[in-house]
């Protein structure tokens, strides 16, 4: 009988290991090629490991809970070309499914004269991924199925998968504790990405000089510049005009005019960088990531939205990769989605500075001698004082208020 190894894949140099998270087949489960068979979980993210071969699963060699590197094995997948019964059961599952879908087309073109007539890249679709018909909503003509009808059932059940997942593990590491008062206590063990961020966290505070100074921006010309063009902005470039792209542009600008602050120590050495790698803060499931919009000094501003929806996206689904994930010159943090008014952001190392943004709020302020309600959002930048002096710091963060307050100066890069 022939068998292959699953090995765990190469893990970036930043990666140390990685912890076996779920199987989702056992021992002697029958298996197509591509089926996920488990996923691994880093410091940064969750990785899929798909069945490099259709076949049977031979045996699990690295239980859930166990730490692997790259490059060891996981288990043994037999690929055998002998149909066993267990084969010989799915082949007919597979063929009954296919059966099932086909009459379901026969009823709804019979009961809906011919105005839900599958295409074969629907059936196709379909049936690849076992769909019933009965749980789609039609959004064509008169109900009619469509691709993007398709495709979105599938990725609303993929997020709910991945949801459900999370909230299983989770149980599964609950250890609840009875007193005699019956007072209760929920223990959970700290997933990867929960204990690196940890440490980070508190490395931080003992190898850098963090200090964050603060200013406020008026956001009323950037608000009335989305109220007048974003409606032509979104039916251009078919994505919504946010402030998010404003800020980016800034910080490029910044980091072109001070690059002390687009640099970070290494040992007793300075690095420079002479490209623009944006890290933005994204809040999931399992903690806080910081995927990175790469080469900002090279994309539009639709460019830079359609990105930062790709990412944040993907990280609530957990599908962000390690490059993904990696690198990152400046970190953009943005606590106000979640009504923060004020906060000191905390350096993403070996990153030497980070902008906090944060809730916008009609206030009092005093312009050209009279007292005027503006809406206000506090700007925090947190740096580490080892490499930036406090003046340059601050220099920067007005530097980005100016550009904020006059955006037309963005576009002319001045």
């Amino acid at each position: 009988m022939s068998s292959i190894d699953i090995v765990v894949p190469n893990l970036p140099e930043s990666v140390a290991d990685a912890t076996v998270a779920v199987w989702h087949k056992k021992s002697g489960d029958t298996v197509k090629q591509d089926d996920i068979l488990l996923e691994i979980e880093t410091d940064k993210i969750m990785l899929e490991i798909p069945a490099p071969n259709t076949g049977i699963l031979e045996s699990i060699s690295e239980q859930e809970g166990s730490t692997v590197v790259s490059g060891q094995i996981l288990g043994r997948l037999n690929i055998d070309h002998i149909v066993s019964q267990k084969d010989t059961k799915k082949i007919f599952q597979d063929q009954k499914s296919i059966t099932s879908v086909a009459s379901q087309e026969h009823i709804l073109t019979r009961d809906n004269k011919n105005h839900n007539i599958l295409t074969p890249s629907i059936r196709k679709l379909m049936t690849e991924h076992n769909l019933q018909l009965t749980n789609i909503q039609g959004s064509g003509i008169k109900g009619r199925l469509t691709r993007q009808d398709i495709e979105s059932h599938i990725h609303s059940e993929k997020k709910l998968h991945y949801t459900n997942q999370q909230n299983n593990e989770n149980v599964a590491h609950h250890h609840i504790q009875n007193t005699k008062n019956d007072r209760k206590e929920t223990r959970i063990v700290m997933n990867r990405l929960r204990k690196k961020i940890s440490e980070r966290l508190l490395a931080v505070t003992k190898t850098t000089a963090m200090l964050t100074t603060f200013n406020e921006v008026n956001m009323q010309p950037i608000i009335k510049l989305r109220k007048k063009y974003g409606e032509l902005f979104e039916k251009r470039y078919g994505i919504t005009l946010g402030i998010m792209s404003f800020y980016v542009k800034a910080v490029l600008e910044g980091l072109r005019h001070f690059p002390e602050i687009n640099a970070s120590i290494d040992g007793e050495e300075i690095v420079y960088y002479h490209y623009f790698d944006i890290s933005i803060a994204v809040s999931t499931v399992r903690g806080l990531i910081t995927p990175v919009l790469r080469d900002i000094d090279t994309l539009s501003m639709s460019d830079i939205e359609k990105n930062i929806k790709s990412l944040a996206e993907k990280g609530r689904d957990g599908k962000l990769t390690i490059e993904e994930l990696s690198g990152g010159n400046f970190t953009i943090t943005n606590g106000g989605v979640f009504g923060s008014l004020m906060s000191t952001p905390i350096i993403n190392p070996p990153q030497s500075a980070i902008l906090g943004m944060h809730a916008i709020k009609d206030r009092p302020i005093a312009q050209d001698g009279q007292i005027v309600i503006l809406p206000m959002m506090y700007l925090a930048l947190s740096y580490d004082h080892r490499l930036i002096d406090g003046k340059d710091s601050v220099r920067f963060l007005v530097y980005i208020k100016e550009l904020l307050e006059d955006p037309t100066r963005l576009f002319l890069e001045i």
